[in-house]
């Protein structure tokens, strides 16, 4: 989940400004449990994937 979605109960502000001690938290504990490709947006991981699959055919027909 992405911070720019996220909109705090306690004060109906979005996460990722942090308004409140409870905004705050929140995207600390997100930040904390993102791993290695958390950071990334969706669009970055199809990019990502598409070129290790062409890579990967291109690998393919070089060793076939």
């Amino acid at each position: 989940m992405t911070l720019d979605r996220l909109v705090c109960a306690n004060c109906a502000g979005p996460v990722a400004e942090g308004r409140c001690p409870t905004c705050r938290a929140s995207r600390q504990r997100l930040q904390e449990q993102q791993g290695l490709f958390g950071s990334l947006s969706p669009a970055a991981l199809i990019a990502l994937l598409t070129a290790l699959i062409a890579c990967a055919l291109i690998a393919r027909h070089a060793f076939a």
